[in-house]
């Protein structure tokens, strides 16, 4: 018998969609501890001994790491490898409807470690949910998932068709929808962020598209004393998010 057939194999390929992947330690633990259920869960003979609420969980299978390398498609899964049932996107229009909502909106952002930072930022200043357009931007992945230290099992994430007309139907008086740019004239520190709030950040190097902009109610910057120009898009959404929070817990 080969060495295939004394270590195990990989799960059976099944359709894409019964099944999503998600590796690392907080990743999976977050998992455990969200709504999704988990099919089945793979661990190094190490991390098993070390990491204490495996006992808890459904018994791990222990599987040598090349395995949980070649299941993960990376060595970044610290010992710790599952599958669950795959990721349910949220409904925008429901999360835009909800009471002084605190959206984040990001327009074709393609980078899974910004978007997942930007869901572990979000969750962690208490946000209604993540927007995402359905076209250009990256979707929930093993990647994000790690990239969120397992935020996304937490947070709503919704997808919408058009981004702009989105934007256009839900705000209003209650609601007001600002895109972030390094040139925008309203700085961060004077903008009232008490209401409903859709913060519209723009994908690394090329910023919000022109529609989406033109279809916010103002432009905010983040005053800057350095050299450099602009930040990271996940550096940026955090001020942002917690520029609201404070705001709103201040009223």
């Amino acid at each position: 018998m080969g060495s295939a057939g004394r270590l195990g194999r990989l799960p059976a390929r099944t359709d894409p969609v019964t099944r999503d992947l998600v590796y690392g330690r907080r990743p999976v633990r977050e998992l455990l501890r969200g709504p999704r259920e988990l099919l089945e869960i793979w661990a190094t003979e190490r991390a098993a001994a070390q990491v204490p609420w495996l006992d808890s969980s459904p018994r791990p299978q222990v599987k040598p790491e090349r395995l949980l390398s070649e299941a993960a498609g990376t060595r970044d899964h610290q010992g710790i490898v599952a599958w669950c049932e795959p990721f349910g996107y949220a409904d925008a229009y429901a999360l835009g409807a909800e009471e002084r909502p605190l959206l984040v909106c990001l327009d074709q952002g393609t980078d899974p470690h910004n978007l997942g930072a930007v869901v572990r930022s979000a969750e962690g200043a208490g946000a209604t949910g993540v927007i995402l357009p359905a076209h250009g931007s990256v979707r929930v992945t093993p990647a994000v998932c790690r990239s969120s230290a397992g935020a996304v099992e937490h947070l709503p994430v919704a997808v919408v068709p058009n981004l702009a007309r989105y934007l256009a139907e839900i705000k209003g008086p209650s609601l007001w929808a600002y895109a972030a740019d390094a040139e925008g004239t309203l700085s961060l520190w004077d903008a009232d962020l008490r209401g409903g709030v859709a913060l519209v950040l723009g994908a690394e190097g090329k910023g919000v598209r022109p529609l989406v902009r033109r279809t916010c109610d103002a432009v905010i910057s983040i005053p800057l004393a350095g050299r450099i120009g602009s930040l990271n898009v996940s550096v940026a959404a955090a001020l942002l998010l917690f520029e609201a929070r404070r705001q709103r817990e201040s009223r």
